[in-house]
């Protein structure tokens, strides 16, 4: 699913990556863990096209099948759009929209048609307890609402990755195990694959193996379970 080599990533003269491998396969969900600064969320956001890693002739980054390096802008957007999800800290829903026409956001990119965008966007809402929310805008939502409607958002277009950065870090401790019960319902139900960035001790332990990082580079490899080839 996900076959990273040797990834670098450089700022000014500031070293955050230092030659990451990271492998990936179908329907598992990885936690990411380790001290702030460690390059946790810089590496989240390569493997999910949001940033570029430094250019280097023995590193690359496969992604279904799908080599994103010689992807130009518009046909990166465009996979990142049918392929990836996104679930952030501060869940970055548009106020003045209602939970419905948010969770719809990605799907009218896509040029998904209203009716069969809004239907889709219904059953996820209604999958994760909102099926009362649908035309509550964002301030009336509580911190967990809010972060599931995220979810919805980020499962809108069917992806088959789902990238999170501290998810339940702005969630109070029983909306955040609620959150985090709900990432394995997701991929059981779904089969998307999760890729989970975390502070969150019990939700790294959870996951189906927890990668450490320190200092730029993955420094141990917890296998919970045998590796499912991709």
């Amino acid at each position: 699913m996900i076959i990273a080599q040797n990834i670098h990533k450089t700022y000014g003269s500031l070293e955050v990556l230092k030659g990451v491998d990271l492998h990936i396969s179908k329907g598992e969900v990885v936690s990411i863990v380790g001290a702030s600064g460690a390059g946790k969320t810089t590496l989240l956001q390569i493997l999910g096209t949001l940033d570029t890693p430094d250019k280097r002739n023995d590193s690359s980054i496969r992604i279904n099948g799908t080599d994103i390096h010689p992807l130009k802008d518009k046909a990166l957007a465009k996979f990142r759009n049918d392929h990836i999800g996104f679930i952030f800290q501060f869940h970055q829903l548009l106020p003045e929209f209602t939970a419905l026409e948010n969770v719809c956001i990605p799907a009218f990119i896509k040029n998904t048609p209203r009716k069969e965008a809004e239907t889709r966007a219904k059953e996820l809402l209604t999958f994760l307890g909102l099926s009362h929310r649908f035309d509550h805008k964002p301030g009336t939502l509580s911190g967990g609402e809010q972060q599931r409607v995220a979810v919805a958002r980020a499962l809108m277009n069917k992806p088959d990755i789902v990238f999170a950065d501290e998810p339940s870090g702005n969630l109070d401790s029983e909306s955040a195990d609620r959150l985090h019960k709900l990432f394995f319902e997701l991929r059981d139900e779904f089969g998307q694959t999760f890729v989970i960035v975390t502070h969150n001790d019990e939700l790294a332990d959870m996951a189906d193996r927890k990668l450490v990082m320190v200092d730029g580079r993955i420094v141990n490899r917890e296998v919970e379970r045998a590796e499912v080839p991709v």
